[in-house]
């Protein structure tokens, strides 16, 4: 059964009408990040305004003689307690993508969660490539912890959060966390996470389709976060989580992906050794859905599963525990 076969109706329904042409070619990185900004505004365009929130946004110092990193601090406009906080990193394959592009998602978060909101605007590969990315959000995440208490955020909540490249850089950032012993992160919110640099499991060989983040493009963009071709030996945990050793201590984790996700095989996996280690952890992996369903098909059945079961893990996570 071909790919297109497989996709649940809904999705397939979106997908057939995609252009053939429509791929992120990242033999062109710059005119890349400039159709991907197009297809994103193009998909919020007729989105309604999300009231009640505002956000600002805030330079923070980077680490060790770094660039200042750019945050986006978002807030209920009627904030009356201390909030719990959600610490989000953007995706776009390491090599696109900005705050901007998930301003209304963090809007919508803090609305449904009952949250404090802070967006960081990592540098990207390939002008910057590892571990200049996770080096930015380590330091905006530094930068929360010390100033959770005039944010008005509870510091022991506090989740860290991200899709596709951005779940890649929560979950180096989970491993960083821990093993710097500077900050204590409540929760791991990974989706769809790109965390596994060697391209070798069956998933990763099978999703061609040239409208889909593909072989082709997943191969590219660890290439230039790396600053070499995936699949050496020595590459960074921090880097592609997957190629961590140790997961014990590391915070509670939820990780969705959809079944023809090229990512599903090292999400499953990885989901499995955090089980192992110790690590409480939730894996919803959904029939039929593509990388970035809830995106190009938000009105589907199955993207307002993934929407409502993604704001049930966060809600639990930051209001019914602690650490």
């Amino acid at each position: 059964m071909s790919f297109i076969d497989q996709l649940d109706p809904e999705l397939r329904a979106v997908v057939e009408k995609l252009p053939v042409d429509r791929p992120l070619d990242l033999k062109e990185i710059p005119a890349a990040r400039g159709k991907m900004k197009k297809m994103v505004t193009a998909l919020l365009a007729n989105l309604p305004a999300v009231e009640g929130v505002t956000g600002r946004d805030q330079l923070v110092p980077g680490l060790q003689g770094d660039p200042t990193v750019r945050v986006r601090v978002y807030r209920p406009d009627d904030q009356p307690r201390n909030l719990p906080a959600l610490y989000w990193i953007h995706g776009g394959g390491y090599v696109m993508g900005d705050i901007e592009q998930d301003d209304r998602l963090m809007k919508q978060l803090v609305r449904r969660i009952g949250c404090v909101a802070v967006s960081v605007d990592y540098r990207l590969a390939p002008e910057h490539p590892f571990p200049a990315p996770v080096e930015d959000c380590y330091a905006g995440l530094k930068w929360l912890f010390g100033h959770a208490h005039e944010l008005g955020v509870e510091p022991a909540r506090i989740a860290i959060g991200g899709a596709s490249g951005g779940g890649g850089l929560a979950a180096g950032l989970a491993l960083l966390a821990r093993d710097r012993r500077e900050v204590q992160v409540a929760f791991q919110l990974l989706i769809y996470p790109m965390i596994d640099d060697r391209n070798a499991t069956p998933a990763s060989h099978a999703i061609t389709d040239p409208r889909m983040w593909n072989r082709e493009s997943n191969r590219l963009g660890w290439k230039a976060y790396l600053g070499r071709g995936g699949g050496g030996a020595d590459v960074s945990p921090y880097a592609a989580a997957a190629r961590a050793t140790d997961l014990k201590n590391l915070p509670p984790a939820y990780i969705p992906v959809g079944a023809l996700d090229l990512f599903v095989d090292e999400n499953i996996e990885y989901a499995q050794r955090l089980i192992q280690a110790g690590v409480p952890t939730e894996l919803h992996v959904y029939p039929g859905a593509f990388h970035g369903f809830d995106l190009f098909a938000p009105s589907a059945k199955v993207s307002k599963q993934f929407k409502a079961d993604r704001d049930d893990a966060l809600k639990r996570a930051l209001h019914d525990t602690v650490g």
